[in-house]
């Protein structure tokens, strides 16, 4: 895989910051060095990005005792485990050669590492051969602390077409979520941060959220632009419920050099699932940037 394909090339040109883009790219490697393997062992949740049997993209969360990710070895990552029944990922991470995205992201040190490949079934979960490393600077990431793991929950709680009331409320409140993409073969999971109101609600079945700026490889956005597919995962951070959004994305450009993003929805699921984490309150990261006037409020 190149390090950047034609979606992510064409954004980098439209910016203007192709330049750049090849710059920070040589960040981009196949390798688990030393620093990333440790990183790993420390984290107790994983974000993950794949299609389902029917091709709809989905982002899930596994959560487990720190040493439950690991790198095993130079180009491959071991996850214990796997999603519990109802997850609709619980399948794909069953299957071989599945192509995946991950993103590991630490709130109590603001750290975050992205790694992309193919999946391998294990006797004790799987593992992703990597084709893709690399580490994000902490912008736009709150700080947090782990308080407890809970053992007990409901599993799925609500599949819908379209959020409630109570889950637009949730992505209102909102100052973190993760998006999954794909393009090409392959699969991509990504962190976005803000102020809580950032992700605007437009409807029960449509959602807009601001591009901050960022690394400028718009790898996101590379990949909405070859693939609109997409998925959005939403962490209640203080119960650890999950809510996962399937649907499809596409980029505005306006014509101050502003981007922002509008996702439609295509299915919904909740979750409360049983071994989730709950955290502190957040210590806002000092790059959120300020909301629009329009952020924040009311359904548009």
């Amino acid at each position: 895989m190149g390090r950047y394909h034609w979606g992510s090339l064409a954004v980098q040109e439209r910016v203007g910051v192709r330049e750049l883009a090849e710059h920070v790219g040589r960040s981009i490697g196949t390798d688990i060095g030393e620093g990333a393997a440790a990183f790993l062992e420390r984290q107790p949740h994983l974000v993950v990005g794949a299609a389902d049997a029917t091709g709809r993209l989905w982002a899930s969360l596994l959560t487990a005792a720190p040493g439950f990710v690991r790198a095993a070895g130079p180009h491959r990552m071991a996850v214990d485990g796997g999603l519990p029944a109802g997850d609709p990922l619980a399948e794909a991470l069953a299957t071989e050669g599945a192509r995946v995205g991950t993103i590991a992201v630490d709130p109590r040190t603001r750290r975050r590492m992205r790694l992309g490949g193919t999946l391998e079934v294990t006797a004790g979960g799987f593992a992703v051969a990597a084709e893709r490393v690399f580490a994000n600077c902490p912008k736009y990431l709150q700080k947090r602390q782990p308080l407890e793991l809970v053992a007990e929950g409901a599993g799925v709680v609500r599949l819908g077409g379209a959020l409630t009331p109570d889950q637009e409320r949730t992505v209102r409140a909102a100052d973190t979520f993760f998006v999954a993409t794909t393009a090409e073969g392959g699969a991509d999971a990504s962190h976005r941060g803000g102020m809580p109101g950032f992700v605007e609600v437009l409807s029960p079945i449509e959602l807009s959220w601001p591009d901050y700026p960022g690394n400028a490889m718009f790898l996101t956005l590379g990949n909405l632009a070859a693939d609109p597919r997409a998925a959005l995962l939403f962490p209640d951070w203080e119960s650890g419920a999950v809510l996962q959004l399937s649907g499809r994305a596409r980029t505005g450009f306006g014509p101050d050099g502003s981007r922002s993003i509008r996702f439609r929805i295509d299915s919904v699921v909740e979750s409360l699932h049983p071994g989730r984490l709950r955290w502190s309150t957040p210590e806002y990261s000092p790059a959120n940037p300020a909301l629009a006037p329009h952020r924040g409020s009311t359904t548009r």
